[in-house]
């Protein structure tokens, strides 16, 4: 089996878990004149599909203080694949959710629900007036891929929604 599959069996355990959490932040109540007027109880805030990237770390790292505060976004694989960072600069994804697991990596201690349009604003930003790629270049420990780290109090606006124990 591949890294990447290995790696997305293991994050999809979350799924459901990160459904409800995201039903909490994407439905809302409606304002009283749309349940009197309009027979609505519940609205969810967009229509349109809104596509939801997804990432879980491992609880050692957020044992670690220095990463509570960072994000990674894959930038590389050895096998040339397109990853997530060239994604999410396409144009491609709404939101990000990012989480790290519990101990028993059973559920979640933390997660942040990031605006993705607001990361590739800053991002392009960044990139002109620095002439450089914004962010820190990080290998995992197992040479599977390459990792962009940024560091999610650096980017006004960009979370919105947060858990933390």
């Amino acid at each position: 089996m591949k890294q990447w599959e290995l790696d997305k069996r293991w994050s999809d355990k979350f799924l459901p878990e990160i459904k409800q959490l995201l039903g909490l932040h994407l439905i809302g109540e409606p304002p009283q004149e749309e349940d009197a007027e309009r027979n609505t109880d519940l609205i969810v805030l967009k229509m349109e599909p809104l596509r939801i990237a997804c990432r879980i770390r491992r609880n050692s790292y957020y044992q670690n203080l220095n990463y509570r505060n960072e994000i990674t976004i894959r930038e590389g694989r050895p096998s040339g694949v397109k990853t997530e960072l060239a994604k999410i600069i396409e144009g491609w994804g709404d939101y990000f959710f990012y989480g790290f697991s519990c101990p028993l990596e059973k559920n979640l201690v933390l997660w942040r629900l990031c605006d993705l349009k607001i990361f590739r604003l800053w991002f392009m930003q960044q990139l002109a007036k620095n002439k450089t790629i914004p962010g820190m270049s990080r290998q995992n420990k197992d040479g599977s891929s390459s990792l962009r780290v940024f560091n999610v109090e650096t980017i006004p606006g960009f979370v919105f929604a947060r858990l933390y124990p």
